[in-house]
């Protein structure tokens, strides 16, 4: 039913409440309505957040939306983990009424004496509420005594009720009629690494992988991988995803760029799961024992990252669950199981589980191996394809574990439909890839910023990763050097989290073929032997700017967050330019600008138009900015110069000091 005071079309809202809303401790969130009465008096709302053990915390007052009608906003902020509830409560505010007409009737002489009875009655209601010796009890009595007081210009007497010190006070006591409340509705509080985290992708088989004399190319190990973990933390990622580490199949075994022809060396696609060796709750051999994962997890712990494991729910030909659980596939009228197929492309060395025809079975079984990982330190599961099993089975998945262990946390691979990538985050994934590594025209960035940070991020968490095993776009391809400096930027700056998969700091981008965005000798199906050490000791590697940009998002909340995105513009259709902020608990403000040159081949010269007001100044202010990346120093105010050279630096990430 409709309240007394109508609140309708609140935000956030997931699935007509059924689902939580997407809240991360300590990342504010914004709680938005429609609020309306009849009439002309005023009316004001507030939202009550209640944390997971019930207590409420203190009301968080709605302020009216400067463009739309009768909306109102607020923004609340969890503290700890846990299941959150919202509710708005709704009011008839007579002391908001009370200030509208007394300051067009008493002016204007009409019903003078009344106006100032009203106004003296609201103020003892208020005064009854504070302590009468303190600021805001005297500030109460004085009003009290200038509408008693006849005696005294109208005029002079008004001034006393409208003293901003006096309405602030009457503010924070407020006098609540007809108070209507909507909800609660859900929102579950994750852990900050659920938002925030640089994430690096390698395959722990090339980690340390050498060539004998002969050719023949030796696995790395997660001993040898262990080893690579000190440079990818001395970089600033945060996680270490590591690609499937299970027995590979062979039946039907892929062989390099993706060919049916293997040769008895070639090692096999990570994602076809499960030989004689065993399956999901195996390691390959080559890589070493459990022990050794154990150990390597413990490693990359002590150097600040965490590990996160792929999730694939698909089995190769000889995988044990074939033999032991046929129902978990699906069977063709010619007795044949089906491989997986993404029309035109084949995969003859996976075979997809079917969850329609033994959904008891395989939830119990995936559950098992989800927590042996768990059990070995796994805290992140990076799920591979979830679009192509049943939403439902995510939904009692991400609860399960959830119920239990709330900390571990799922990313999303579903490049997909947008239904779909919402859906799965309104079940519970904490993250998702996004549409980010094919939005590189400025007005597709422009809109899709805009999306991640205010449209979708109540079901969803964006991580920008800038390329993956499966996605070399062109614009790396043909971009150059420059390219892949743009790409990390935005990623970096625009998201708080993003991430980068091996080799992109040493610029690999050539493609199987023209128009394909698979690597040429795709690390998916060979061991790659990279040269770090040689490519560091030659300046061949975007290392350092990639721990620039790691450093600077570790130094400034603003990166950390992701509903703080104002995109601001500028005179040339390559140049973006966009800006996060963020309140920092001592009262300051914190305030990254990012432009970038979205044209790696040629220098860009424009000028760029800040909305001062977003960034908490005035239209006519000027301050200070410093580049994080060049060390450079300027003043800027509402428009300003640019330029962006591509064979230098194609962006400035900076942060605004005070003038």
């Amino acid at each position: 039913m409709v309240g007394r005071i109508p609140v309708m079309d609140v935000m956030p809202v997931v699935d007509l409440g059924r689902q939580a809303a997407k809240a991360t401790v300590g990342e504010p969130f914004p709680v938005r309505a429609t609020v309306f009465r009849e009439g002309h008096d005023r009316l004001a709302a507030e939202v009550v957040l209640t944390a997971p053990d019930g207590t409420k915390r203190p009301p968080v007052r709605m302020t009216k939306h400067e463009s739309v009608p009768d909306r109102y906003d607020a923004w609340v902020t969890p503290d700890v983990v846990g299941a959150w509830t919202f509710e708005i409560h709704a009011w008839s505010d007579p002391i908001a009424t009370w200030e509208h007409n007394a300051g067009l009737k008493i002016p204007a002489g009409v019903d003078v004496d009344l106006m100032f009875e009203e106004g003296r009655v609201l103020c003892e209601k208020v005064l009854a509420e504070v302590d009468p010796a303190g600021r805001e009890g005297k500030l109460l009595q004085g009003a009290i005594d200038a509408a008693k007081d006849a005696g005294r210009p109208p005029a002079a007497r008004l001034a006393v009720l409208q003293d901003p010190a006096l309405v602030a006070a009457m503010e924070a006591h407020p006098i609540r009629e007809l108070v209507t409340v909507e909800g609660p509705y859900p929102a579950y509080a994750d852990r900050p690494r659920a938002l925030f985290g640089s994430w690096y992708e390698f395959f722990p088989r090339s980690e340390g992988a050498t060539t004998d004399a002969d050719g023949t190319v030796v696995s790395g190990t997660f001993q040898t991988a262990a080893r690579r973990l000190d440079a990818v933390a001395a970089m600033g990622f945060d996680v270490i995803y590591l690609p499937p580490i299970h027995p590979i199949g062979e039946v039907n075994r892929k062989g390099p760029n993706n060919t049916l022809t293997p040769g008895p060396d070639d090692p096999g696609s990570p994602w076809a799961i499960g030989s004689k060796d065993g399956g999901h709750d195996a390691v390959h051999p080559d890589l070493g024992t459990i022990d050794d994962f154990d150990a390597f997890v413990a490693r990359a712990r002590e150097l600040g990252l965490e590990v996160a494991l792929d999730l694939a729910l698909q089995a190769a030909p000889d995988h044990p669950w074939v033999t032991s659980h046929p129902e978990f596939f699906t069977t063709r009228l010619d007795g044949t199981i089906a491989y997986a197929e993404n029309p035109p492309k084949k995969y003859q060395d996976i075979y997809p589980m079917n969850f329609d025809n033994d959904p008891v079975g395989i939830c119990r079984e995936v559950l098992r191996v989800v927590k042996h990982w768990m059990s070995h330190g796994v805290r992140i599961f990076r799920v591979d394809n979830p679009h192509t099993k049943p939403v439902a089975f995510w939904e009692w998945l991400l609860k399960e574990i959830r119920r239990t262990d709330p900390d571990v946390l799922f990313l999303s691979e579903a490049f997909t439909r947008p239904a779909m990538m919402h859906g799965l985050g309104a079940v519970g994934f904490h993250q998702s890839y996004t549409y980010f590594t094919w939005r590189n025209a400025k007005w597709e960035l422009e809109e899709y910023l805009r999306e991640v940070s205010s449209e979708s991020d109540h079901v969803m968490r964006p991580n920008f990763f800038v390329n993956t095993p499966d996605i070399l776009h062109a614009y790396l391809q043909y971009g150059g050097p420059a390219a892949f400096k743009v790409r990390a930027a935005i990623a970096a700056t625009g998201s708080p989290s993003w991430g980068v998969y091996a080799g992109y700091e040493l610029f690999e981008h050539v493609a199987v073929r023209p128009g394909s965005e698979e690597y040429l000798d795709s690390e998916k199906y060979q061991i790659r032997v990279r040269d770090w050490e040689g490519a560091t000791a030659e300046g061949r590697t975007l290392a350092p700017y990639l721990t620039r940009l790691n450093e600077v998002r570790r130094q400034h909340p603003a990166l950390q967050r992701l509903r703080n995105v104002v995109v601001h513009s500028s005179d040339d259709e390559n140049v973006l330019v966009f800006s996060k902020s963020a309140e920092l608990p001592d009262g300051e403000r914190d305030t990254v600008i990012t432009v970038v040159n979205l044209d790696p081949h040629a220098t860009r010269e424009t000028t760029v138009h800040l909305d001062l007001p977003a960034l908490g100044f005035s239209w006519g202010d000027s301050f200070a900015v410093h580049d994080e990346i060049t060390g450079a120093d300027w003043s800027w105010g509402q428009h300003n110069y640019v330029r962006l050279d591509p064979g230098h630096e194609p962006a400035h990430v900076l942060t605004v000091r005070a003038s």
